[in-house]
Parts: structure tokens; sequence; C-alpha cells
């Protein structure tokens, strides 16, 4: 409870149907400074307890790193197809990947580096992040490429997502979206990013107002 004060007291903290939403004090003073965003794959992390016959730590890495790709994609398609809604463009997701390739930032090395830094090799004046936490594969044929057998997880998957943006010139927190998503074992990624941006339909800080 305590938490969740301080939490609030530091910007705009909201709650409606399980999704919170976070805007910084200075969310005002930052949002015309942004024009051009990169969004960059999204860090996804599948359960790793009790892992079936078959499959190991690696292979759930490499499926966690495809996914965090493809998100990144599909996000990025869907902004595109709206883009004379939002009052900034978004950066191509390959020149992102390509930079930071560059850069020797891999996958995994996301999360170590600031993301002031990255907005400073990407050129860009905001940074979108996401994180996606998993019970289980995101599709059914993913599961049993793994020989993974339909109904060991059971019928449900729920998955955690978060959509962050921060500010590229002070890399402070400047919006975060937060909610909860279940669908079956054959819910897919595609799925799940037409869920999550209806959800955040009314809320994400770069539409225009009309």
């Amino acid at each position: 409870m305590k938490k969740s004060i301080l939490f609030a007291a530091a910007g705009l903290l909201l709650t409606a149907s399980c999704a919170t939403v976070y805007r910084s004090p200075q969310f005002h003073q930052m949002r015309p400074q942004h024009r051009l965003v990169a969004l960059l794959p999204f860090d996804v992390s599948i359960s790793s307890t009790r892992l079936p016959k078959g499959m190991t730590i690696e292979m759930l890495k490499e499926m966690e790193k495809d996914e965090g790709y493809g998100t990144q994609a599909l996000f990025y398609a869907r902004f595109l197809r709206r883009s004379s809604d939002f009052a900034v463009s978004f950066q191509d997701v390959d020149k992102t990947n390509a930079l930071l390739a560059q850069n020797n930032i891999e996958f995994a090395a996301l999360r170590t580096v600031t993301k002031e830094e990255l907005a400073r090799i990407l050129g860009v004046d905001a940074v979108i992040s996401g994180k996606i936490q998993r019970e289980k594969p995101m599709s059914e044929a993913a599961a049993i490429a793994l020989g993974v057998l339909v109904g060991f997880w059971g019928s449900t998957n729920k998955v955690n997502v978060d959509l962050t943006i921060h500010d590229g010139a002070s890399g402070e927190l400047f919006w975060k979206y937060s909610h909860e998503l279940s669908g079956g074992l054959g819910s897919s990624s595609e799925q799940l990013v037409k869920a999550f941006t209806r959800k955040i339909a009314r809320n994400f800080p770069y539409l225009v107002r009309r």
C-alpha cells in the first residue's frame, strides 16, 4: 500500500480493469519534444518451471528471443497502419535493430543499457520498450515443435504485458501501461498485440486528439 502511494505521488497512476497507467510529472513538458521514436525488441520471459522432456533452457531462451523480435515487428506494423493518428514518427525497426547490432548490443544485453544511451545510439527522441511475461509458449505450433503435449500447461495462458516509453534526452520514464491478458494455448503474438493495442487506444500518449 505504501509503495503504491509513493508511486502515485511521483506521477499519475491510474488503475482500471486490471490495467495500470503511469504518466510522468513532466509528461506535458516532454511530449512536444518527441518527434522520432524507436521501438525496441520486447523483453520476453517464459516460465521455465517444470520444463517438459526434450525442452532445454537454451531452446526456451531462443523462443523468447524470437518472440521479442516478432512482437517488436508486429507493434511497428500496427503503428504504421495508423500513422496519421500519431503526433510522432516511428523509426523503422530494421534500422533500429541494425544500429543496435552495429553497436554490439545483442538481444540479451538490452537490459543492461540505459534508455538514454539507447536513444543516443538510435538518434531518436524517445524509446518504446516492452516486457512480456508468459506462463507458457505463445502458440500450440511452437509447443508441438518442441515436443510439448498440448495439454501440458492446461487451457489458459496468462500474459503480463508492459509497454514503456522513456524520454531520450533525460532517460526518465515518460509513460507506462501494464495489463494482464489471458488466452488459450493457441494465442499468438499477433493476437496478443492486437488485443493490447486495443487496450491502450485511449491512453497512448502520442495519439492526435481530434
